[in-house]
């Protein structure tokens, strides 16, 4: 693919990533001013869903492939680890919305429009970047247990939250609702899925050709 071209459709990845971010941010302030809530809470809320803080990750990363100034940070997200483990995530918010919530809710208008960017579009559109433009070759059995360190973390700020607020991010992780037996074993089988979807990038890594 031409140059000039793969940094267009980076760029509007890129775009799409930061505008479904935007969107729901703006939704849930929006909401909160209706009821008189605060802003601050409101932005707490928003960066306490592994789909929000997943999304701002793939959008660093498109964004950093487009960034023609270099940095440390922009060096960091490039790195063929960090953006496969980035690839890992999404993927597993993708699939993990599919099967697990998309069934519990309806949305309509710009929620909707959110909705598809962050749990279906967003993911696609990452996996493809990560095909084509991250480096091959590099990935180790050892990168995996690197890339559970993000969602491991997550899961324990997510009921440390939860606990603290009486409310949850995700249903299949309500402690009230559930109960800690249930709730881990839910937790058990989304990292399974992460180690699996895990050890399929790496498998991929390995068969495609090493590029610079």
């Amino acid at each position: 693919m031409d140059a000039i071209w793969r940094q267009r459709l980076i760029t509007c990845a890129a775009v799409l990533g930061w505008a479904g971010l935007g969107i729901q941010l703006y939704l849930i302030f929006f909401a909160r001013l209706n009821v008189g809530a605060s802003l601050l809470g409101g932005l707490v809320s928003f960066f306490s869903y592994f789909t929000v803080l997943t999304n701002t990750l793939v959008a660093t990363v498109l964004t950093c492939a487009v960034t023609p100034r270099e940095s440390a940070a922009q060096r960091w997200f490039l790195r063929p680890w960090v953006s496969s483990g980035v690839a890992v995530s999404i993927a597993v918010v993708g699939l993990a919305y599919s099967i697990l919530l998309r069934h519990l809710w309806h949305p309509e208008g710009w929620q909707f429009i959110a909705d598809e960017l962050l749990h279906d579009v967003m993911p696609l559109l990452f996996l493809a970047y990560w095909w084509c433009c991250v480096p091959k070759g590099t990935l180790r059995l050892w990168h995996l247990p690197l890339w559970l360190i993000y969602p491991l973390v997550y899961f324990i700020y997510a009921l440390l939250r939860g606990h603290q607020l009486g409310a949850y991010a995700y249903p299949f992780i309500d402690v009230a609702v559930l109960g800690y037996p249930q709730v881990f074993i839910n937790a058990g089988g989304i990292l399974v899925g992460f180690v699996v979807i895990g050890l399929l990038i790496i498998g991929v890594d390995r068969k495609r050709p090493a590029r610079s």
